[in-house]
């Protein structure tokens, strides 16, 4: 194996690791305003605090009180 073969392997060791400490973190996120929406925080506070789009925050934390989006909130909660 020479130096390029080893910096290739390292760099895909690296990726790996990045991707996973970025799913983990965006599952935490997701759960996070799942419990804040069930808490009664709105969407557009959410978004700002996240910096994501309030759109984005709704359909990721649907409003567990319309029965729509009951089993919604539900399953993010629970995945």
């Amino acid at each position: 194996m020479d130096a390029l073969d080893m910096e290739i392997q390292a760099a895909a060791k690296k990726r790996a690791r990045a991707e996973k400490a970025f799913l983990d973190a965006d599952s935490e996120l997701r759960q996070l305003l799942v419990k804040g929406r069930a808490a009664g925080k709105g969407p557009s506070h959410m978004s700002k605090l996240a910096g994501f789009t309030r759109e984005w925050v709704a359909k990721i934390a649907p409003d567990p009180k319309l029965s729509r989006d009951a089993g919604a909130a539900r399953t993010i909660a629970e995945s």
